[in-house]
């Protein structure tokens, strides 16, 4: 079992940057294959970013590939996601998810553990 803990999000205009932060209980964090999603009021969860288990591989969404930056500290336990040129559209709870397993690394189904997830809000 993981725990898994967000923090970082907040209020922001558009054009800016932030960094989410993913704290994972735990003392086999690089095993796990973790990811950022996010759901936006009104639509269904989306994926963001995933970060493979053991390599660390980044794999992002088109949508964001150019702007948002994943990675991890093995040794913190700790999942990030660098946010920058942040657009209203951006705006949504972002969570992160764990998982041990393969399969689909943008299917949100296959992730075993989930964050309480935390606001992230862009103003035009």
């Amino acid at each position: 079992q993981v725990q898994l803990v967000e923090s970082g999000g907040g209020l922001v205009q558009a054009g800016g940057s932030l960094k989410l932060s993913c704290a994972a209980s735990g003392r086999t964090f690089s095993s796990y294959t973790m990811a950022w999603f996010r759901q936006a009021p009104g639509k269904e969860r989306e994926f963001v970013a995933a970060s493979r288990r053991n390599s660390g591989s980044p794999y992002s969404a088109d949508s964001v590939k150019d702007r948002f930056a994943i990675s991890r500290d093995n040794a913190k336990n700790t999942m990030y996601l660098q946010m920058s040129s942040l657009k209203p559209e951006d705006t949504a709870v972002y969570y992160c998810a764990a998982r041990t397993q393969g399969g689909s690394l943008s299917s949100d189904y296959t992730y075993d553990y989930w964050g309480q997830g935390t606001q992230v809000t862009v103003s035009s």
